[in-house]
Order: structure tokens, then sequence, then C-alpha cells
């Protein structure tokens, strides 16, 4: 039986996706049809992503060729989704944050290592140095950082900045900080799914009036989570600074941490460890260690994945109340505020060797398939 183009479509036309109840051929499914000798070619073009009709409508083509024309038929069939392409938000096309030049995630494997007290501390730190510095409370869930800068209760105001509707960040201490915490009350419980706290996320990031910043630090929530995916495929994030304990539990942790980070698919550079808690130290005794969670952990896990240690942060009572109180340890003279201080020259160091000797970070691109 000969065979051509008009004849293979007559056989499609058999073929009904289930959903439409239209045959292929008529919803224009069917493109760049080849067909001569022994031998059809043509592609399926579905309107979305992983159509779920996609491999029946495939094997129900392959069984009506292979009835008119014989099991002998070369017969390859192509696949494709046929997407509009999404419309980009003016927010993210003209983004204030697209002005910071450096971006800085701040993350830990597991919770309780006092990631988010570290973050205060080390934007309070790298302001001081007369650096614009910004920080997004990304901890959806649990926000803390309006308490740690006393700004609990304040509500930020809007703005209007190249005719959009902006979120004035409130400034507290030389840094401009949003939290999910300005928008809900502070005993109330959050329970979103997660678009709803990825879409948040992603109001805090492009709708804050950032404007030129030097670091914008990002507070993430413990883990890894859906969080941590929409930060990578909204911005371009320069380096990550991974916080963790001594205990062997937290460096475990750490370790997926930056195994996240470095993944083939997510590539952002490790700009070193924070060891927290490193030790116990009385103020009024200064030259105590004591190392109640054991000695040098996360030094030595450093050492073993060639990573830098950007500083180790005792506990001390001080810094305990300063979160507490709203007056971050970072503004005081005492040896956190060195501590902190000495982290802020080592995380400033580690961001310019990274942009000096490494390309710059691109968005994370998520590869849709049929």
């Amino acid at each position: 039986m000969e065979i051509s183009s008009n004849s293979v479509l007559e056989v499609l036309k058999q073929v009904l996706h289930p959903e439409h109840g239209k045959d292929i051929v008529n919803l224009g499914m069917v493109q760049k049809l080849l067909a001569n000798d022994n031998k059809i070619d043509f592609t399926l073009t579905f309107t979305k992503v992983n159509d779920p009709f996609a491999s029946s409508i495939k094997k129900a083509c392959t069984r009506a060729i292979e009835e008119k024309f014989g099991k002998d038929i070369v017969l390859e069939i192509k696949i494709k989704a046929n997407v509009a392409p999404k419309v980009e938000s003016p927010y993210k096309a003209k983004a204030s944050v697209s002005r910071v030049k450096n971006i800085i995630a701040i993350a830990s494997g597991k919770g309780g290592v006092g990631k988010s007290t570290i973050s205060a501390n080390l934007a309070v730190a790298v302001a001081r140095t007369g650096a614009k510095v910004g920080l997004i409370d990304a901890d959806i869930f649990g926000p803390t950082i309006p308490k740690m800068f006393n700004v609990e209760g304040v509500q930020p105001v809007m703005i209007k900045e190249d005719g959009m509707d902006l979120i004035e960040p409130v400034k507290s201490f030389g840094v401009k900080v949003l939290s999910i915490g300005f928008f809900v009350q502070p005993d109330n419980a959050l329970i979103w799914r997660g678009p709803m706290a990825t879409s948040a996320l992603k109001q805090l990031i492009h709708q804050g009036a950032w404007g030129d910043l030097d670091y914008l630090f990002i507070d993430l929530p413990p883990g890894t989570s859906d969080i941590h995916l929409t930060m990578v495929q909204e911005i371009k994030v320069t380096g990550a600074v991974i916080v963790s304990t001594p205990q062997d539990v937290a460096l475990s942790a750490a370790i997926r941490g930056v195994s996240m980070f470095t993944s083939e698919s997510i590539k952002i550079p490790i700009l070193g460890f924070v060891e927290n808690m490193a030790w116990f130290t009385p103020e009024e005794l200064p030259n105590n260690k004591y190392y109640i969670f054991g000695k040098d952990g996360c030094k030595k896990l450093a050492e073993r994945m060639k990573l830098p240690l950007l500083g180790q942060i005792p506990i001390v009572q001080g810094i305990r109340e300063g979160g507490d109180n709203g007056n971050p340890a970072a503004l005081g003279e005492g040896i956190m505020a060195k501590a902190f201080e000495q982290l802020a020259k080592n995380v400033i160091s580690q961001v310019e060797i990274r942009n000096q000797t490494l390309p710059p970070t691109n968005k994370v691109e998520v590869k849709q398939k049929v």
C-alpha cells in the first residue's frame, strides 16, 4: 500500500485525545509529518507539560499505523510540549533585587543550631563596616528576625517605584529587613501549603524596595525544602554560608546542606562554615572555654571538605539576651562583638575571592518534560 502524508493523516484521525474528545489531527497535534517508502516520522505536540495522555496517545498512533500499513513499517514518533511562554511579572522583570551586588544564603542542615542568630548578627556586623546590607527572613514558618531586630509589630509601608507598588524594608541597626513576620500576628502559627510559602518568598524578593545593596543575606529555614529551591530559581545566589554546631548529628546534617548547594543542578559555591556554640565562655571569665557540644567538630569538617571555617562563635549569656531583647550582640564591645566582627571580615573576604575566581552563579532553570 502506498504511504503518503495524506494517507497517514487519515489513519491518525482515528486517534482521539481522551480529554478533548477530538482527533489529534484536527487538534493540530500532528506536526512535521514525513511519509515515504517504508518510513513514517512525525511529532506529537501537546499543549501542556507532562500530559497524562501522552504515552497512551503515542501507543494508539503506533497501533493504528501498524494495522493500516503493517508492522514492518519504520515508525518514529517524537513528543514535545508546545507550551506558551510565561509572561514575566513586571515586579520580577524590574526587580529592585537586581541591583544587589552579592546575595548570600545562610543555611543549616537542621534546626536549633542558631542560624537566625548568626544571620542577624552577621548582617549587623557587615553593616558596621560601612557596607549597604539587607536581610530577608525566609524562614517562612518560624520568622524570628523581627524580634532579634526589635521591630516586632512594625508594618512596612508601600512605596511607588517605576510605577510599581513595592514594600519598603524596615531599617534597623543599619540593615534593611523584610520578614513574613511583619505581616502576621506574632502569636499566630502559619499553616500554609508549599505554594503559599514560596509565593510569600517571591514577594519578599521581587517586591522589596532593596535599592543598591552590597550584600543581601537570606536566612533560610533549616534543612532543604521548597523555599531553598524557589530561592535558587528566582535569583542568582553569590554563595552560601553553612551554620552548624560541633556535635556529630549537626555536622552530618550540614554535609547534606553542602551537597544540595553544590549539586550538579544548583551549583552554588560554599563560602564556608560557621561553627556556632563552639564552646561556652562565662562573660566574667573570657579566657575559660567549656566544650559542651564537643571540640572543633565544624573546624575538622571544614578541613576535611577543604572549605573555609569562617568563624567559631561561643555560647555567651549575652547573645541569648541580645536576641530576646532585640539588641544584637554584634553591636556591643565584648567577646561576642569581636567574634562577629571577625566573622564579617572573613565572609567579605571569601565573597571577594569567590567573585575573582568563579563566574557568576546562574539561576536554576527547571527543565520541563512531557
